[in-house]
């Protein structure tokens, strides 16, 4: 059985009080029902700032992983106000996040930056969650997967393996919006990724694919019995353990 990963993006949101109750009550739901560590990996990506306070009231327990929302594509040096991958690999994160909607949005980043993200997060062992979707007026052109398939494409370093990547599929149009891709969406979507993993990697049927985009305790359950979908990344449901271990617990089904 593959286990499902579910992953919660705190974004910027939180006090440090706040992210250390929130990790606390995320840990002790995990340890009260623990049969979710059969059926799920978990991961929580806080704000870099909040990183240390996660790590230390983790005390070691490695039944949650924490990462980075996101690298620098520079190893080190004049880069005010970046962190790097090898900084973000010593602080004990797993995972760092790359290409995000929101990122590409108000950072003008592009596939070819995350690629050069990927590149270096691989060097310091960090497994790389890619983030691919596409715009509500690309959906309503009909060109998703189009637009996907050339993310995948720029954004993917040769590097890249089912080990140290994740895709996360998250519409651009349903990232905090309340609005939701249909299971019919998702598992069109997500065997397409797949089958473009397929012309690009030799292990493609063991990378996990994510959904992300307004996933909540709700639609869980059928977004994740969804052929090809491996876990989701979760925003705002993330922010309440209560709704984040329902979604896990939606796993179990």
């Amino acid at each position: 059985m593959n286990k499902k990963l579910i992953a919660g993006n705190w974004k910027m949101n939180g006090s440090l009080d706040d992210s250390k109750g929130l990790i606390a009550d995320v840990v002790n739901g995990i340890f009260g029902s623990q049969v979710l560590l059969e059926y799920c990996d978990f991961l929580v990506c806080p704000p870099y700032l909040h990183l240390y306070a996660v790590r230390h009231a983790l005390h070691g327990n490695d039944s949650v992983a924490y990462g980075a929302q996101d690298c620098s594509a520079a190893a080190n040096g004049a880069r005010t106000g970046d962190t790097s991958a090898e900084m973000i690999a010593d602080s004990g994160c797993s995972h760092v996040i790359l290409g995000h909607s929101e990122r590409r949005q108000h950072h003008g980043e592009t596939d070819e930056t995350v690629r050069r993200k990927a590149e270096m997060a691989h060097k310091s062992n960090l497994i790389t969650i890619i983030c691919v979707g596409e715009k509500e007026e690309e959906r309503d052109l009909g060109v998703q997967e189009e637009v996907v398939a050339k993310q995948i494409s720029g954004a993917l370093p040769d590097s890249a393996n089912a080990q140290n990547t994740v895709i996360a599929y998250e519409p651009v149009w349903a990232i905090g919006t309340g609005k939701s891709a249909s299971a019919e969406d998702v598992k069109s979507m997500h065997g397409f990724i797949r089958r473009k993993l397929q012309e690009k990697l030799e292990d493609s049927n063991k990378l996990r694919i994510l959904y992300g985009g307004s996933m909540k305790p709700e639609n869980a359950k059928e977004l994740l019995a969804t052929e090809n979908v491996d876990g989701g990344l979760i925003g705002g449901a993330s922010l309440s353990a209560d709704q984040f271990l329902k979604i896990a617990q939606a796993a179990l089904a």
